[in-house]
């Protein structure tokens, strides 16, 4: 069986579990031995990854090592603080309804830049555009009564709410991504890097 086939029988749910898989390789140092080269030959005029993920640009949370896949396995979207925007909303549609791929995760990370620049007011060149996407994360995460004296606190609940509020975002603009959810061919889900112990783990969305 080839990739494309194997791309086609895998379920949204099975595409979840080779990430959380490959993650806890990462997590014991238990990399797969790959031969990049041997897959920029084999993938050089065609592609079948299996998922999208949008994630920060922050240069610790590299997504493709911390859930050990190899060229061709992934989409990697990349924006400070991990929302959508059309671009991005359009590489997602590519992605799921063009190639085929059965996961969009979102995923965001302990202290984040980003969302500390938006705790902290920051209001400079493009980056006060930036911060005003993720206001809106803060206001939810003070209506959730979470200490915002507590910065640390404040700004990882903040990262986790504004995957939340991401996602929903995400279902809102996209009726191609909402129609696939909706049928049961593509799995939407929210999660959180901890860069102290490398783990990702899965953001229930209330």
């Amino acid at each position: 069986m080839d990739k494309k086939e194997r791309l086609q029988q895998l379920t949204p749910r099975e595409a979840l579990e080779k990430l959380i898989d490959g993650n806890l390789r990462f997590q014991k140092s238990e990399h797969i031995n790959r031969d990049f080269m041997q897959e920029v030959r084999a993938f050089s005029g065609r592609q079948y990854p299996f998922a999208i993920i949008l994630g920060c640009i922050d240069s610790r949370v590299p997504v493709e090592i911390l859930f050990d896949q190899g060229v061709g396995d992934l989409f990697v979207t990349r924006v400070a603080g991990n929302f959508e925007n059309n671009d991005i909303l359009a590489s997602m549609e590519f992605a799921c309804k063009v190639v085929g791929s059965k996961l969009i995760m979102v995923l965001g990370h302990e202290d984040c830049g980003a969302v500390k620049a938006a705790y902290d007011n920051v209001n400079t060149g493009y980056l006060s555009s930036l911060t005003k996407k993720i206001k809106p994360a803060i206001d939810k995460t003070y209506a959730k009564g979470v200490n915002s004296t507590d910065k640390e606190e404040y700004v990882n609940a903040t990262a986790k709410v504004n995957v939340q509020l991401t996602l929903q975002r995400i279902r809102k603009k996209s009726s191609i991504i909402n129609t696939l959810e909706k049928k049961g061919q593509l799995l939407l889900v929210g999660a959180f890097y901890h860069l102290d112990s490398g783990s990702v783990s899965i953001i229930r969305e209330t």
